[in-house]
């Protein structure tokens, strides 16, 4: 049973007192009814298409480690999972996590998933969805190369995009972030064009969201892509997510510009994210204090404060 079924079956017994109000709401629409549905545009050509199966559904695969941050996978997998196209058979989209093993992977808050498929047996997927997460290592690295050979699309949300850097997919293509890491993915990865203030970044079969509530925009935009501007307006509408991003790449332009950190509201020179001064680890470098939001940060700074203090200049 889909989630829309469940659904339908939970509101069964609501249905006939529900009736009159959903002839009221048919009755009494006006303008604004007609103008939201030429709205989505179903005549109008989509950017970019992707071609879906005759039938059957697209498997869509996730690779999740340690410290997996789940709006990142669980976004874009609840839009995929909500997908319902219209005169087309079964699910659209066939869901699954693959890790290096079978073992329960903690994800961020605790979460514990045990995965679906490991890197050895893991079905060929037509799009990877790649969430930010600190427990990827070789094997994953190695899968989502190879794999991505074979995809329609694969797609980083937030910092998944280093992990798809490392892969080493996205030299000399433009890349997408979450904003307080702009400047580290740009210092790690020089050869990568990274797009400050962008909600999302196409590149051939490459994609990458920005930070966290992006993924679920960048999965809209790959309903589009496959089944065009009305399935994924439906399916938007369907979630009750009245977000927009997924119609205008670069919505997130809010994160365009640097904030600029002071004594009385210093942030990490690494990252620009906020700190607490009173329990931040703290650097003194050319006789100026600097304040991190993690001992990691800390670190790399200590090991070249001028590399970030010369990126922060100049960005």
């Amino acid at each position: 049973m889909n989630r829309r079924e469940l659904l339908k079956r939970t509101a069964a017994l609501g249905v006939a007192t529900g009736i009159p109000s959903l002839l009221a709401g048919k009755l009494f629409a006006g303008t604004d009814g007609v103008q939201a549905k030429s709205a989505i545009g179903k005549t109008k050509p989509v950017s970019n298409p992707l071609t879906p199966p005759a039938e059957g559904s697209i498997p869509v695969a996730f690779p999740i480690s340690e410290g997996a941050v789940i709006i990142d996978f669980c976004g874009p997998w609840e839009v995929f999972a909500n997908v319902a196209v219209p005169g087309r058979g079964g699910a659209a989209f066939h869901l699954y996590t693959v890790a290096d093993s079978l073992s329960s992977v903690t994800a961020g808050g605790g979460m514990q998933i045990v995965p679906d498929f490991t890197f050895a047996t893991a079905p060929a997927p037509k799009i990877i969805v790649i969430p930010a997460q600190h427990g990827a290592g070789s094997a994953a690295l190695e899968w989502i190369r190879s794999a991505s050979r074979h995809t329609d699309l694969t797609m980083s949300v937030c910092t998944g995009a280093f992990v798809l850097a490392r892969t080493g997919l996205l030299h000399g293509l433009p890349a997408t972030t979450h904003h307080n890491f702009y400047r580290q993915l740009a210092m790690e990865f020089p050869d990568i064009q990274v797009r400050r203030g962008a909600r999302f970044v196409e590149a051939g079969k490459l994609a990458s969201a920005g930070g966290l509530s992006s993924g679920i925009d960048l999965a809209l935009r790959v309903v589009e892509r496959y089944f065009g501007r009305e399935t994924a307006a439906s399916t938007a509408d369907y979630m009750e997510y009245q977000g927009q991003g997924w119609l205008d790449p670069d919505s997130n332009a809010a994160y365009r510009l640097r904030r600029t950190s002071t004594a009385g509201h210093p942030l990490c020179p690494v990252c620009d994210m906020d700190v607490d001064v009173a329990t931040a680890p703290q650097s003194v470098y050319a006789g100026k204090t600097y304040y991190f939001c993690m001992p990691s940060h800390k670190s790399v700074f200590d090991a070249a404060p001028e590399k970030y203090l010369e990126a922060a200049a100049g960005s």
